[in-house]
């Protein structure tokens, strides 16, 4: 390709699908998803569902996959006014690639065909990337909401939907 043609910087194309949790493709990216927040975060405040309560939620779970690999997940509760982001995450080798952006587009679709007027999520002030990830996608920060409870490491931030 010459540096003339316009698809030689194209970015690979990304798919979003809607993917049940217990899914072999989810399972894996929920496990890396796992294993990062435990080596960043002490477990009184690691707030992530395991799959099963993921399920439990109901939550509605996507999958976006880039170059025929799964690469990137998340999901959200449909809670009482509002939809909860869960289990937010990019495998590090794909990060950079907007792939976070079209997780949550697919997921604040999903939220606003519900009904839902609002999307919130608590994440870590020790993971400034998707603190800014979020705050590109339009999210601003908010106290605590829900059970949730200031510790000194979370990071509360929320999104109108319409």
């Amino acid at each position: 390709m010459s540096a003339a043609d316009p698809s030689a910087s194209a970015a690979p194309a990304v798919e979003v699908r809607p993917t049940p949790v217990a899914a072999p493709e989810a399972l894996e990216l929920i496990a890396g998803s796992e294993a990062e927040l435990a080596s960043i975060y002490p477990p009184e405040v690691r707030y992530a569902f395991s799959p099963q309560q993921l399920i439990d939620a109901q939550v509605h779970f996507v999958v976006a996959w880039s170059e025929g690999e799964p690469a990137a997940c998340g999901g959200f509760a449909p809670l009482d006014g509002y939809g909860e982001l869960k289990r937010m995450f990019t495998r590090p080798e794909r990060r950079g690639r907007r792939l976070a952006g079209a997780i949550l587009a697919a997921l604040e679709a999903e939220a606003r065909s519900r009904g839902l007027p609002i999307m919130r999520l608590e994440t870590g002030e020790a993971s400034p990337e998707a603190i800014r990830a979020y705050e590109r996608a339009g999210y601003v920060r908010r106290g605590p909401f829900g059970d949730y409870q200031e510790n000194g490491s979370s990071v509360f931030m929320e999104k109108p939907l319409a």
